[in-house]
This record gives structure tokens, C-alpha cells and sequence, in this order.
């Protein structure tokens, strides 16, 4: 697909616009050797892009699938993600290669400089921009409308949480507290 959406010029709300000459991401997979019939997905971009009619999808929109697409194919395997005691053995043995190689370092007379492993688990990419601009007044009315975006990192996901926990808290103090002064009787 993501080859696709480069190579084709993508359309919402439809499968083919012949006055455009632009097909849905679903068709430029299956032109690029993506075998698959998920109609969920048609259904879910055209929810998305709030398609009335067929036309060309924005920049904004392909930069947000593109984006959304990349950030599914770097999360590993999702049928089978593993046990956290998996993960936290990973990272414990990872650290102590690291203790091990900078101990051998500090001990060699000679400055020796130690290859990184080949297949090192931990790669940055860049963030694409996507364009998204703040939303919330125009999608309030929309069915199913997410309180937050996806999350690439477990710590992005934990910081988010924690300032929607936070929001919530100091909405319901708030609410507390304006019931309580209507509860008090005025004196005068």
C-alpha cells in the first residue's frame, strides 16, 4: 500500500474516479501485489476523510495514512507481541552487554573501539509531519472519535495518559467545588 499511494493518485470515497483517474489506497495495494479484500478499511478511510462524494485525498490526509501505515510495519509482529517478562530480560541482558563493553573499554590501553551489533533493536527514524491540526470542535459530533492520537512509544502513550488523568481530576475538582458552593446557603 505504501508503495501504492506514491505511485497512484488516491481518491476518497470511492474505488476508481475516472475523473480524476485516482484509486482508493485499497486498489493501489492490490496493483502494487497487496492480496487482500478488507472492506473494513474502505469503509474506515472514507469515515475518516468524510467523503460525501468521490475526490482527491489531500496531502494532509495521505501524509496521516502514510504515517499511521509506517508506524504499523516498525511495531513488530502484532499476532504475537511477546511477554513483558520477555522484554524486560531483553533489555536487562542489553544492559549488561553495554556495563561489559564500556568496562572493556575503560581497561584497554590502546583506545579500542567496539563495532555496534548489526541487527541493534533500537532504531530512530525521524517523525513524519503530518499535518494534523487540532480538531476536537469540528469531530465532537462524529461516532467514535478518539480522545487522543495514537502513540508511537509506550512513554509518548504513558505521558498522554497521564495529562488525560490530570485533565479529568482537575475537571472534577472543579465540579465538586462549584457543587459545593451552590449547596451552601446564602447569608444575607
Amino acid at each position: 500500500m505504501l508503495r501504492g499511494i506514491v505511485a497512484n493518485p488516491v481518491v476518497v470515497g470511492a474505488y476508481v474516479d475516472r475523473d480524476s483517474g485516482g484509486i482508493c489506497p485499497m486498489l493501489a495495494a492490490h496493483r502494487n501485489g497487496g492480496r487482500t479484500s478488507l472492506a473494513s478499511f474502505a469503509r474506515a478511510w472514507d469515515r475518516y476523510t468524510g467523503a460525501k462524494r468521490p475526490r482527491l485525498a489531500t496531502g494532509r490526509e495521505i501524509r496521516t495514512l502514510r504515517s499511521l501505515l509506517e508506524s504499523s510495519l516498525a511495531g513488530g509482529d502484532p499476532a504475537n507481541p511477546g511477554s513483558i517478562a520477555e522484554a524486560a530480560a531483553s533489555i536487562r541482558a542489553e544492559r549488561e552487554a553495554i556495563a561489559e563493553r564500556e568496562v572493556r573499554l575503560a581497561d584497554a590501553t590502546p583506545p579500542v573501539t567496539l563495532p555496534e551489533p548489526a541487527d541493534s533493536p533500537i532504531r530512530l527514524r525521524r517523525r513524519l509531519e503530518t499535518g494534523e491540526r487540532h480538531r476536537a470542535r469540528e469531530l465532537r459530533s462524529r461516532a467514535r472519535w478518539s480522545w487522543t492520537r495514537p502513540a508511537r512509544r509506550y512513554e509518548e502513550y504513558r505521558d498522554l495518559l497521564a495529562a488525560a488523568q490530570e485533565q479529568l481530576a482537575e475537571q472534577r475538582a472543579a465540579e465538586t467545588l462549584a457543587e459545593s458552593e451552590n449547596s451552601q446557603p446564602h447569608s444575607g
